[in-house]
Order: structure tokens, then C-alpha cells, then sequence
């Protein structure tokens, strides 16, 4: 049995307008994330991981931002096409360590809450799942307040 290691980043700016959703859960705030889908940076740096350590590209190859039908789609469902094509290629999730840099909104108290989520997509137990948020000291587009980012690692076993 082999192992394969993965890593995704995903940023986007602030806009008003729409909601801000983080690793499948609808956070509390004034503004969401400007994107062709919902503008989940976790999911997306997460789809990114793995596909990563599957050596098939990454999520704008399967997911175009120029296809209509993923205009505002639900990132849940991108990770659950992203996880099927690995379940199809006997892969499965090992463990994921994601980290999400926002000056605002406070995220510690979702993050049970996008630990659960995650899990239940990726079909393994939430300990698996480690979801951290940080702040980069008011420095850089995150820091000013401007967007959020996000950074993925994971480790898919072979089956």
C-alpha cells in the first residue's frame, strides 16, 4: 500500500452580497467571497490537495470558471466529484490538515462545525480532519481585511 502527499492554496477577495461559506459551513459575516462558485477557499484549496496527490491536475482542469454550470455551485459538490474520481482510482483520504488565514471574521468558533462537515465529504472519521484558522498580523490582503485564504495538505492512502 503506497502513499501520496498533496498540498492546495486558494485566495479570494471580499465582496458584498453574498454569503461567506468555509469548508461547507455558512459563516456570520457582512460579506462573502467573490468567485464563479460559492468561493469556499477551504473546499477549493482542499479539491486542489487532492487532486494533487493524485497527480490529475487541479480544480480550475476539472471545474472551469467559465462553465456556466458551476456558476455558484455548491463546493460540497466539487469535493464530492473530486472524491469520487479517487474512490474510482483506489484512493482514499489518509488524513487533511487545512489552515485558513483571515483577519475577520473570528473563525474559532466554526471550526467544529467545518471539521464535521469535511469529515462527512471525505467519507473518515473528523479526527482525521484538522482545521486551524490564523491571522497574518493585519499584513497582506488577509491581514487588511481584503479576502480570505486557505492552504491544504493531505495524505491519500492507495488501496
Amino acid at each position: 500500500m503506497g502513499m501520496r502527499i498533496g498540498q492546495g492554496v486558494d485566495a479570494h477577495c471580499f465582496v458584498s452580497g453574498r454569503p461567506l461559506v468555509l469548508g461547507g459551513v455558512r459563516i456570520e459575516h457582512a460579506q462573502g467571497l467573490a468567485a464563479h462558485s460559492d468561493g469556499d477557499v477551504v473546499i477549493h484549496a482542499l479539491c486542489d490537495a487532492l487532486l494533487g496527490a493524485a497527480a490529475l491536475g487541479d480544480i480550475g482542469r476539472h471545474f472551469p470558471d467559465d462553465e456556466d454550470q458551476y456558476a455558484g455551485i455548491d463546493s460540497r459538490l466539487l469535493l464530492r466529484r473530486v472524491m469520487a474520481v479517487l474512490r474510482e482510482r483506489g484512493l482514499g483520504v489518509g488524513n487533511v490538515d487545512l489552515t485558513v488565514i483571515a483577519q475577520r471574521p473570528r473563525l474559532a468558533p466554526y471550526i467544529a462545525a467545518m471539521t464535521q462537515a469535511l469529515a462527512g465529504e471525505l467519507h473518515c472519521p473528523a479526527e482525521r480532519v484538522s482545521v486551524k484558522a490564523t491571522t497574518t498580523e493585519r499584513m497582506g490582503f488577509t491581514g487588511r481585511g481584503e479576502g480570505i485564504a486557505a492552504m491544504a495538505v493531505v495524505l491519500l492512502d492507495e488501496t
